[in-house]
């Protein structure tokens, strides 16, 4: 079981091996589940994030590697965390340029998601990311309208409690 420091409202934990032939059925259910938590409005924001995450794995740790795709709602925001054994594969921002045929996936994520980074851990790393899930905050706000993006990648964001 993985824990986390934050009370998730709820939360989905699927381990799976980290293999091109996996992405598309990862998508399909993280799709399933924001749908049945009525967060349909994410399925596509979130289906990228999940493609691009496990695809930095596959790419940058091996296939085969065992991994585990985490979301969770907590608060106002849809957390998509991919974790894997390799606590050296960084991901990184690159400046892609118009004709490369790689190295764009972290600033995608980055460009539709609230805010991401990596959690090392002694046995792991946990890259993650956040989306706004526009939920009424306890004031009865809308979540988001004040939130800065933040691009954290080598810390992990630390949850509040209310």
């Amino acid at each position: 079981m993985i824990e986390d420091s934050c009370t998730s409202q709820k939360l989905w934990d699927l381990a799976f091996m980290a293999e091109p032939e996996e992405v598309a059925a990862l998508r399909r259910f993280t799709g399933l589940h924001l749908e049945a938590w009525g967060l349909g409005q994410l399925i596509d924001e979130a289906q990228l994030c999940v493609s691009e995450l496990v695809a930095n794995v596959i790419t940058h740790v091996g296939p085969g590697t065992p991994a585990r795709l985490v979301i969770s709602v907590s608060g106002t925001h849809v957390r998509i965390e991919v974790h894997d054994p390799d606590t050296r594969a960084l991901p990184i921002l690159l400046d892609a340029t118009s004709d490369a045929e790689n190295g764009r996936g972290m600033a995608l994520v980055g460009a539709i998601t609230a805010r991401w980074g990596v959690q090392l851990l002694a046995d792991r790393k946990v890259t993650w990311c956040e989306l706004e899930a526009g939920l009424p905050t306890a004031h009865g706000n809308q979540g988001g309208a004040q939130a800065s993006k933040q691009h954290a990648p080598w810390s992990c964001y630390p949850c509040k409690k209310a």
